[in-house]
């Protein structure tokens, strides 16, 4: 893996952490389901309307990257995300919310906070306790550590424990 790679910064603001994802002008929640991306989903995922080139993380065969849709409308991504499975942890190297879930006027809350929980919940389920490490954009670390209860590691790479972790979990997903 090239250095490159392994400098990306997460830089998704946590805009709320909700049950599921909702709708950002009436509060109505809308339950979620995480699949993985496949080759005939980037058809929908057009430049411009996203900051991250996904064709290249879904080709690259040490990544698994999930789309975030709602259960209804299972056509529309609301937000994607790009894990690394590492001997104890998952790393996530890329997290995104759809264009229309971004800025002031966006249409969802909750996007990233629930992509961030299901690599948490991936973590436990590989049998990682929901230990979860990224490298956080700095204006960003703070954001992180309040919103998602994560902590430094060094420099810019913050990791998710296991009670953060649980939180997000217990939150994000009806077990």
């Amino acid at each position: 893996m090239s250095s490159l790679k392994s400098k990306r910064e997460v830089s998704v603001e946590i805009d709320k952490l909700t049950n599921s994802i909702e709708n950002a002008i009436s509060g109505d929640v809308f339950d979620t389901e995480l699949h993985r991306l496949t080759k005939k989903d980037l058809k929908q995922i057009k430049k411009g309307d996203w900051v991250f080139d996904w064709s290249v993380e879904i080709l690259n065969s040490e990544l698994e990257v999930y789309k975030l849709t709602i259960k209804e409308n299972k056509e529309v991504i609301q937000g994607l995300i790009s894990l690394r499975v590492k001997p104890d942890h998952i790393f996530v190297e890329l997290v995104e919310s759809a264009k229309f879930n971004r800025g002031k006027n966006k249409l969802y809350v909750g996007v990233s906070g629930n992509l961030f929980a299901f690599a948490c919940k991936c973590s436990r389920d590989l049998g990682f306790e929901g230990f979860v490490s990224f490298i956080a954009k700095t204006v960003l670390i703070k954001h992180y550590e309040e919103l998602l209860g994560a902590s430094m590691v060094n420099g810019q790479r913050m990791f998710i424990d296991d009670y953060a972790a649980s939180k997000l979990i217990v939150r994000y997903f009806k077990e």
